[in-house]
């Protein structure tokens, strides 16, 4: 992690930030709140409300300071204001179409933010490190577990 930047969109800082603020605002606060009633009940060896409790405490914990360190690490990058739209670069919105003439959209966004199912590829994955710095015609070839693929890039978009 320390070997590379931590880029990430402005809106994947935003989610990270309301997670880190419900853990630690919200939940963990009642959490800390149900233990102490629980502690009380008595014989805390067999107290379920305590046991179970003190285990989904330190996983908030444990959550609480991935995300604060993730956050403190973060380098946000705003790609809206990509001042070279003729390229692919961290925030990019690529149309990519394989020798199968299948189409695929990509987004390539930091690691902490990837939903491969909705597109959004992470900027160190296989694909996106085979299309950055790519223009629009350029042909990428890339490995895959599935196998080797060739993608050309159709267009290239920025939000924003």
């Amino acid at each position: 992690m320390a070997d590379k930047p931590n880029y990430i969109t402005p809106d994947g800082y935003r989610r990270l930030r309301e997670e880190y603020e419900a853990l630690f605002g919200t939940e963990r606060p009642q959490l800390v709140e149900t233990i102490s009633w629980a502690a009380g009940n008595g014989d805390r060896s067999e107290n379920g409300d305590y046991i179970y409790g003190r285990k989904k405490l330190r996983e908030i914990d444990r959550r609480i300071g991935w995300l604060s360190k993730r956050m403190k690490n973060a380098s946000v990058v705003d790609p809206a204001k990509q001042p070279d739209r003729s390229k692919v670069f961290f925030g990019a919105i690529v149309t990519l179409v394989d020798e199968d003439d299948r189409e695929r959209v990509v987004t390539l966004v930091g690691e902490d933010e990837t939903d491969p199912s909705a597109g959004r590829i992470a900027w160190t994955s296989p694909i996106a490190r085979a299309i950055r710095g790519a223009a629009i015609g350029d042909v990428r070839r890339v490995t895959l577990p599935a196998g080797e693929r060739e993608l050309e890039i159709v267009k290239i978009e920025y939000p924003g």
